[in-house]
């Protein structure tokens, strides 16, 4: 029997960042199935950092055969808009932006890839590859690929509106460089066999995509409301910026978005959800929303659900002082 499974990290249109020391973050998410009668999620185990994200599923396959999967994991579309803008992408892999790595009852699985370029909606990945451009828009490596290629090569994708024309001072006088201006999608696919009858554990881990920037009286209000931030930490802010110079900044905020809302694709709700959020260092502050969270080490926060349909997505702002 063979069903369509989609581990999903959602496409998020990010807001480019204005300066050079903010970032925008890219939403990563979960598994999304195909509705299917015989595979149920039992379990839901999902570890939160700025540094990592760790998530455990545990499935039964009801059914008396053995159910054969095809299973995606497509990345966050990576585009730039402009040259201000500054995405945070973890790794220089062009391939596997993220660090992803995934296990299926202990073993590892090797993943194929899948890339796709897309220009104003059309598909130019063949165009692209037949030039020897790298297709990950936010290498360097690409820059340089497309400052070498001849100039009808070069009109042709500044007429698909592949690229654009950048000028700048390098230190040898003005000179024009070709940006990327295309959209990249990555997927990670494999197959996978759920066994008649039993449990399967599918565990994955990798590094997200955090947006960093300073945190301002002009961003506080909608934080508040976003991250469900509650007056004792908003007291700790208080207090921190009386300590500090006047006007000086005293808060890096990290920000993660989760696409938690996806669990909701399955027939039923999730047995059993477990989140844990590690703010990192003890110093850090940490804000997201969510009902009946304890405090269950002194960087870490937990919140469990039986039989849980998620609503929506999970923002997590973890503040860290300026040192």
């Amino acid at each position: 029997m063979r069903v369509i499974i989609a581990l999903m990290l959602a496409v998020l249109a990010c807001a480019p960042a204005r300066a050079n020391d903010t970032t925008a973050a890219l939403a990563t998410g979960g598994l999304v199935f195909v509705q299917n009668p015989d595979v149920e999620m039992r379990a839901e185990d999902l570890f939160i950092s700025a540094a990592e994200i760790r998530v455990r599923y545990r499935f039964f396959n009801s059914a008396p055969r053995d159910v054969t999967t095809l299973v995606a994991f497509p990345m966050p579309e990576i585009i730039i808009d402009n040259r201000d803008t500054n995405i945070s992408v973890p790794t220089d892999d062009p391939e596997n932006v993220l660090g992803f790595s995934t296990l299926a009852d202990g073993q590892s699985v090797a993943t194929r890839v899948e890339q796709r370029v897309l220009g104003n909606g059309i598909d130019r990945t063949e165009l692209l590859r037949g030039l020897g451009i790298p297709l990950a828009p936010h290498l360097r490596i690409t820059t340089e690929a497309l400052d070498r290629l001849p100039e009808p090569s070069r009109q042709e994708l500044l007429r698909l509106g592949l690229v654009e024309i950048d000028e700048y001072d390098s230190g040898e006088g003005m000179k024009k460089h070709l940006e990327p201006r295309w959209a990249l999608q990555t997927t990670h696919y494999w197959e996978q066999t759920f066994p008649a009858r039993r449990e399967l554990v599918i565990e994955h881990r990798y590094q997200p995509s955090v947006g960093t920037s300073p945190w301002t009286e002009a961003e506080k209000a909608d934080d508040i409301r976003r991250y469900c931030i509650e007056r004792n930490l908003l007291r700790a802010v208080d207090r921190a910026q009386r300590a500090a110079p006047r006007n000086s900044l005293v808060f890096w905020a990290q920000r993660i978005e989760y696409i938690l809302k996806t669990g909701a694709n399955w027939s039923g709700p999730i047995g059993d959800f477990r989140l844990v959020v590690d703010k990192g260092d003890l110093r850090n502050l940490v804000s997201f929303c969510g009902d009946g969270v304890r405090k269950i080490s002194p960087t870490q926060f937990e919140m469990r659900k039986s039989d849980f349909t998620p609503e929506g997505n999970l923002y997590v702002l973890i503040l860290e002082p300026v040192r």
